[in-house]
């Protein structure tokens, strides 16, 4: 049996009865589904309020070579997001000899540089795991005629 008086992870913060300040509330956020067409991306960015205009601003960045976003590519690994807002961004290619890999990075930085409360922007190009098709969603497939 639970504890009635046990707490899950939400903090409640409230204001001295007598003060006329607002009672602030925070709570844990609620975990949003995954589903196919979102690619398997890890890091603590999907509880962040910033997540949905992250992801937005990345799938405005497409692969010179493919006709589609490397957010549902696939090619973003991890996203993680620090107290002061700086973003910290692991990605990969298609291949090692891909002629972008030196310029993807600062597509990325460039397309997440217009959101003013940002800080900095660090985008780091991994190659393991290696990328494979299976990490594109279902959208991406379908656009590309990959099935």
């Amino acid at each position: 049996m639970e504890n009635s008086s046990a707490k899950k992870q939400d903090e409640i913060y409230a204001a001295h009865p007598a003060s006329a300040a607002p009672v602030l509330k925070k709570t844990a956020p609620a975990e949003k589904e995954i589903d196919d067409n979102e690619p398997e991306v890890t890091g603590n960015f999907r509880d962040h309020p910033l997540c949905d205009e992250i992801t937005g601003k990345l799938r405005g960045v497409f692969d010179p070579e493919i006709p589609v976003n490397i957010y549902d590519l696939g090619l973003i690994y991890r996203i993680d997001i620090d107290d002061r807002l700086n973003i910290d961004i692991d990605m990969s290619l298609t291949a090692p000899g891909c002629p972008v890999a030196g310029e993807m990075p600062g597509m990325v930085s460039r397309a997440l540089e217009p959101m003013a409360q940002v800080g900095e922007i660090t985008v780091t190009i991994v190659w393991e795991p290696a990328w494979t098709q299976a990490r594109m969603t279902e959208l991406a497939k379908l656009e590309l005629g990959w099935f």
